[in-house]
């Protein structure tokens, strides 16, 4: 029982990062019907700005307000970026063949990947010890530490910001009208490059979070991670439903939670093997995902 519990916190550790950035690949395809293949590249970017950040701060500011700040400058500096990136690389293939826009995303993640390579280098970098307390707290046998029980609680506070923000809100309307379609949306006076533009910085800034947490829990980001990180979370998306909000969370967190079962219970080095046949399994019995209800249109 205690080493369950202990395999739970951590699966819904890196199930809540698997989340947050499943949540930027659900969001663009929801509205644009395409996959941003170079999302999880933008997260392990925030991950580096955050570090760089850190590294400025520390000795200068006390380490809560450093680790403050580097979240804040890393979710505006990747919401930037994934606006950039819409701008350039997506927005002027909007009307060509779905192939073309696949061919933009790929080109994009690989010179991302690279930059990062380019000016941070090819090594591992460490991110500094002691940023938080080094707490932890007991559960029939099991330990949490501070870090995981931030990342859970942020991860869930931020998912649960966004569900209310997309379904509560007048934008998260319009973001929705968007993705159910386009062309009736622009009619009802929704200015639909904005709303896009704007999903392109909502889910690279939560995409940050996810970076700065893997370097957080991990304590090590290299700079092709963002390939491995990104595939997790586009398998979460799909699993819960690609193009649903819940679904990703749902997806992220169970993903997550197998992931953590199968590699305490089987083996690590099955974890992908067992990743693929879980997600190959769920398409089988509900090829929309857990939560899908529109299915992707055929080309």
């Amino acid at each position: 029982m205690e080493y369950f519990l202990q395999q739970l916190i951590n699966g819904l550790t890196i199930g809540g990062i698997y989340a947050l950035i499943a949540l930027g690949y659900t969001m663009v395809y929801g509205i644009l019907k395409l996959i941003n293949f170079a999302h999880g590249d933008l997260a392990v970017l925030g991950a580096y700005v955050g570090l760089t950040t850190l590294s400025t701060a520390l000795g200068r500011t006390p380490k809560a307000l450093a680790v403050l700040l580097a979240f804040l400058v890393a979710v505006v500096a990747i919401g930037i970026a994934g606006v950039l990136l819409e701008r350039i690389a997506y927005r002027p293939l909007r009307r060509a063949p779905r192939l073309s826009a696949v061919v933009s995303a790929l080109g994009a993640s690989m010179l991302i990947e690279n930059g990062i390579m380019l000016t941070w280098g090819p090594q591992i970098q460490i991110f500094p010890s002691g940023l938080l307390p080094s707490l932890s707290f007991h559960f029939f046998g099991a330990v949490l530490s501070l870090t995981q029980l931030l990342i859970i609680a942020i991860s869930l506070l931020l998912m649960l910001g966004l569900y209310l923000y997309i379904y509560r809100s007048r934008l998260g309307t319009a973001i929705r009208a968007a993705a159910i379609d386009r062309e009736a949306a622009s009619l009802m006076g929704i200015n639909v490059n904005r709303i896009i533009s704007w999903v392109f910085w909502l889910g690279p800034a939560l995409g940050a979070f996810g970076g700065l947490f893997i370097g957080l829990y991990y304590r090590e980001i290299y700079f092709n991670m963002g390939w491995i990180y990104g595939l997790n979370a586009f398998i979460a998306a799909i699993i819960g439903g690609i193009g649903n909000i819940p679904g990703a969370m749902l997806g992220g967190l169970l993903l997550g939670i197998f992931n953590a079962m199968a590699a305490g219970y089987l083996s690590s080095s099955w974890q992908e093997a067992i990743t693929f046949a879980l997600l190959i399994l769920i398409l089988l019995v509900r090829p929309t995902g857990i939560l899908g209800e529109r299915v992707a249109e055929k080309v």
